[in-house]
């Protein structure tokens, strides 16, 4: 019956955003794993699977319904608990001829990539009971209540007036200070940072983060909600402005210590990827090259602040996601204008005032807060009940074989050929060995 209704274009636009929203996951996988030691991949790929199933079951027994349901402007209700009634609208929201389930499922995935970028803090220490603990009431108690602030019209922060396109506080802010207080309760791994923990994969680390790029263009674009102008805004100024990004990073190095990386450029690419997701549908892509290259310089000096806090924040989650986050952010109240989205407001650059820049500050503010407060007491208890750290033991050995019985490669020593035994011995001359 509601068939004739259906606008199919859009509904397939979420559905494929969707997928490609979900493929940043192991993006992330992969991304940490090749910069962490050989004897840690699987763990952290084995958290980024487990945060997929946790969070996808949860998001349809309760999470969507907190984060999109009717509620108090702080967190929603649960009228939309368990997906009950596909009849249904999203309370506020008028996405016309889009099933209730196309916007759930693509909702669904920035819940569980947000998680998974926390891992990297807590990397080759983070028992996976306590892990996994973590991400189940954080899901609830944090992500769900930030994104009704935001995502839903009837959060407190829409209301107000702030503008977070794709995720810039929801997601990145929001897990950048989560890692920020993960790595400080967590502790230092063994022997950092005298001893410095390399990357034992880069090829990895690049496939990762090729993953994650192509990911964001679901990420981003599709929270167009439809295959419109606003989505081709988004797909372009993810582009230019992970590019912007890329480049900045690799010259500030270049400049810094004459050798740029390629670690160093693919942190630079998320860094601008980060950026611009808060804004990625309000700005013109010459403001996102802008936005791309500032968060890339930013965020490489933002890498030196935790030898200098002392937090061992491995795989420095807080320096590119909090860091990216923060600018792309408050970026929206200098350069989001109303000429190329008319849902926007104009930013101070385009004759708006401050006041689009100060509810961009206060609503940043006030994430950051309640995300250090309530991670730190949901870290505190799953300390309680499992022990955050694994042992001293279980460091050394590698978290792969001590928590999960595996290994993530199999090195053995070549086997001793006829050749090695006999140097002089010609292939032409070689007796075979039947024996």
């Amino acid at each position: 019956m509601d068939q004739p209704q259906l606008d199919v274009g859009s509904t397939a636009w979420l559905l494929t955003s969707a997928a490609l929203v979900l493929l940043m996951t192991p993006g992330v996988a992969f991304f940490y794993g090749g910069m962490i030691r050989q004897s840690n991949v699987l763990s952290m790929i084995m958290q980024s699977l487990m945060t997929i199933g946790t969070v996808s079951v949860l998001w349809v027994l309760v999470g969507f319904s907190l984060a999109f349901g009717a509620g108090n402007g702080f967190v929603g209700g649960l009228d939309l608990a368990g997906l009950r009634d596909l009849a249904q609208t999203v309370p506020g929201m008028h996405i016309d001829g889009v099933p209730i389930l196309a916007f759930a499922v693509f909702q669904m995935m920035f819940a569980v990539v947000t998680p998974v970028l926390i891992t990297g803090a807590g990397a080759e220490r983070w028992r996976f009971s306590a892990y996994i603990t973590f991400v189940a009431l954080w899901s609830m108690l944090v992500y769900a209540p930030i994104a009704h602030w935001f995502f839903s019209p009837l959060g407190w922060g829409s209301r107000l007036g702030a503008l977070d396109f794709a995720g810039g506080t929801v997601v990145h802010v929001n897990a950048g200070v989560a890692a920020l207080v993960v790595a400080a309760v967590l502790g230092r791994r063994t022997g950092w940072p005298a001893v410095q923990h390399r990357a034992h994969n880069l090829p990895l680390m690049l496939l990762g983060t090729i993953m994650m790029w192509f990911g964001w263009f679901g990420f981003n674009g599709g929270s167009a909600l439809a295959p419109n102008g606003i989505a081709a805004l988004a797909v372009t100024n993810t582009q230019v402005s992970a590019a912007a990004g890329l480049m900045a990073w690799a010259c500030a190095e270049q400049i810094r210590v004459r050798k740029p990386t390629t670690l160093g450029a693919a942190s630079g690419a998320i860094a601008g990827l980060v950026a611009i997701t808060p804004a990625a549908g309000y700005v013109t892509p010459l403001s996102a090259v802008a936005i791309g290259a500032a968060a890339g310089v930013i965020c490489h000096f933002a890498v030196s602040l935790k030898a200098l806090l002392g937090l061992d924040d491995a795989l420095d989650v807080a320096a590119v996601h909090l860091g990216g986050g923060a600018v792309g952010s408050l970026a929206v109240g200098l350069l989001a204008t109303t000429s190329v989205n008319p849902a926007a407001s104009n930013g101070l650059f385009y004759g708006g005032g401050y006041r689009l820049l100060g509810v961009q500050a206060l609503t940043l503010g006030a994430a950051v807060v309640y995300s250090a407060v309530v991670t730190l007491l949901i870290v505190v208890l799953a300390d309680r009940m499992f022990g955050n750290r694994v042992s001293p033991r279980g460091e050394v050995i590698g978290l792969d074989l001590f928590q999960h019985g595996e290994s993530a490669y199999a090195i053995q020593a070549p086997s001793e050929t006829a050749a090695t035994r006999v140097p002089n011995e010609t292939a032409a001359t070689r007796v075979p060995n039947h024996g």
